[in-house]
């Protein structure tokens, strides 16, 4: 259990202001996360990583001369929101473009690619790099679908030791696409964790047993074995990473090895030196010659009781990068000259953008849209612990409160911009900006390009009638499509998607009302959701563990399903309503 906190929903938010109280020297806060307090070198690449928080001292802690020059906090377990990333690059962007770095989540991949778009629209030079160690995630021949975990810190201090010594852009990422070739890690669980306010863990693992591949968001591993002793597990550990040699490394005798055996958050650093002790001695007997090896907390899941093994493969340039010195909150490597502080003047934050004009009529439908939205909010605090549950069976568990914090966050913002006279197209963009801010993950993102879509196609100017609310929700419909990559049939919210479009544009076109054409495309979404439970997953979190998830529906689809019925609800009463009067 989580001991210390004060509103659950407010964890990640106080743990930030926390976090750069404790270490004002070396960080700041901005919107979206914190980079460095001191002056870089102009003219150089800015390195960002980030994820979801619940992982310190990933992300924040690896802030700091000589590794990243700024990380992107989403909430616990959860994707920053692009635009959080997009804020986080602009303050620590240096003048030779920036690298956005990040494990391969779904959500994280999408909105970081989005957050990559829109720098690089600005003018400013971006790439993006997926760290794919875990070998329990993927084959060797889809390695480029395995998540990232522990092996983060190799690859991150490689491409930022690279960025601090002078390296352009182009040779940052060949450098840091390199230490990604030649890591992998390991890693188990011995309980699961859980998340300020739970009443249970995100899963769970029998006494006496021990869970093998586990993810670092609380997904529960591939299988279980019985608990083994020190000794045992260190020879687990090594066996599996040594099978899995780098395609361009000929043999592993005589190789040099960054190590990191790392704690997942309950392991003692007594017990971790007591494994590492005989993975130092396998190591040997392997011909292995270790290079500054690190044991203790680099990248956690909360409150997990578990521990991984990353294993780099060095070369010349490697081993320099992964020597160089570095200097964060969390993270110390030999001696570096401290840098500069910035000056007051430098810590200046841009204002709000101003609103677009909006005719009465579409503030008159922006009106209602916040309505929905508030209906939405209800009804999805009221399911939020079913939502988290049905994630839960093969995925993370997040889903729920995910979807809380995101409509909270719209409705928050649509508040906000509704009292400022914006139209029904403006208040569903700003909704969309933060929904996905507050929600992170896959789903926030996702959210985001929908609502997005629907207030693209409603705009500021005219009534949101029928047709306009059909095709942004087709609009919405192609956009997820597009960036989240999911087809009918992988399991996912766009089983649902798809058939209720199809269904509310067919009956729009063919002149039912909004409401009754509505109405009628929720049934047939209601269905879809149902028919998840049979699928098999093909993408996202569950995807590795896709047998647990037959004969669960997909807790995306059931979250679309209901909001699509509680939306007809609400146009129902007031058709009604209409009519009386």
């Amino acid at each position: 259990m989580t001991y210390l906190f004060n509103q659950p929903s407010a964890f990640a938010a106080e743990l930030i202001e926390g976090f750069v109280a404790a270490n004002a020297d070396k960080v700041r806060q901005v919107a979206g996360g914190v980079v460095r307090s001191t002056r870089s070198q102009p003219n150089t690449v800015a390195v960002i990583v980030g994820g979801g928080s619940g992982h310190y001292p990933a992300f924040a802690g690896l802030v700091g001369q000589g590794l990243a020059h700024g990380a992107a906090m989403g909430n616990l377990f959860a994707s920053p929101s692009a635009q959080q990333i997009y804020n986080v690059a602009r303050a620590a962007h240096n003048g030779a473009g920036v690298l956005l770095m990040f494990g391969n989540y779904a959500g994280d991949v999408l909105h970081f690619g989005q957050a990559c778009e829109r720098l690089r629209a600005e003018g400013i030079a971006c790439e993006v790099l997926a760290v794919t160690d875990d070998i329990s995630s993927a084959g060797k021949d889809e390695l480029e679908k395995r998540r990232g975990v522990a092996g983060d810190l190799c690859v991150f201090k490689a491409a930022c030791a690279a960025a601090e010594a002078g390296h352009d852009l182009s040779q940052v990422l060949q450098l840091a696409q390199h230490a990604n070739n030649r890591t992998r890690t390991f890693g188990v669980a011995f309980s699961g964790c859980s998340l300020p306010g739970a009443s249970h863990p995100l899963f769970e693992v029998e006494k006496g047993r021990m869970a093998l591949g586990l993810g670092i968001h609380g997904e529960p591993g591939i299988k279980e074995t019985d608990m083994p002793s020190a000794d045992e597990l260190a020879e687990i550990f090594v066996e599996r990473l040594l099978n899995e040699l780098p395609a361009d490394i000929p043999q592993a005798e005589g190789q040099r090895v960054a190590v990191i055996l790392n704690g997942l958050g309950s392991v003692k650093y007594e017990e971790l030196f007591v494994v590492y002790r005989r993975v130092a001695q396998l190591l040997e007997a392997a011909k292995l010659q270790v290079v500054e090896p690190d044991v203790g907390e680099f990248v956690t899941s909360f409150n997990m009781a578990g521990a991984s093994l990353t294993l780099m493969w060095l070369d010349d340039q490697l081993e320099t990068l992964w020597r160089a010195p570095t200097n964060t909150p969390a993270y110390r490597k030999g001696s570096v000259l401290v840098a500069e502080p910035l000056s007051a003047a430098e810590l200046i934050e841009s204002t709000e953008e101003a609103l677009p004009s909006a005719t009465a009529e579409s503030q008159e439908s922006a009106k209602r849209v916040l309505q929905l939205l508030e209906a939405v909010a209800e009804m999805l605090q009221r399911n939020a612990e079913r939502l988290g549950d049905i994630d839960a069976v093969a995925g993370d568990g997040d889903h729920g409160i995910g979807m809380e914090r995101g409509v909270l966050g719209a409705v928050e913002k649509a508040r906000e911009v509704a009292a400022r006279g914006a139209g029904a197209g403006s208040l569903l963009c700003r909704a969309a900006d933060a929904w996905a801010d507050k929600a992170g993950g896959t789903s926030g993102a996702l959210w985001g390009v929908a609502l997005t879509a629907l207030g693209t196609a409603l705009g500021d100017r005219q009534t949101a009638d029928a047709q306009r609310v059909a095709t942004g929700v087709r609009e919405a419909k192609e956009g997820i499509m597009h960036f989240g990559k999911a087809r009918v049939g992988d399991k996912t919210m766009v089983d649902v998607l798809v058939p209720f479009s199809d269904s509310l544009n067919e009956a729009v076109t063919a002149g039912a009302s909004l409401t009754d054409a509505w109405l009628q495309a929720a049934q047939v979404a209601d269905k879809a959701a149902q028919d998840t439970a049979q699928l098999v997953p093909k993408m996202g979190r569950a995807r590795p563990l896709a047998e647990k998830s037959v004969g669960t529906p997909d807790a995306g689809a059931i979250s679309l399903a209901l909001i699509v019925n509680t939306v007809g609800d609400l146009l129902k009463e007031h058709s009604a309503s209409e009519q009386g009067a």
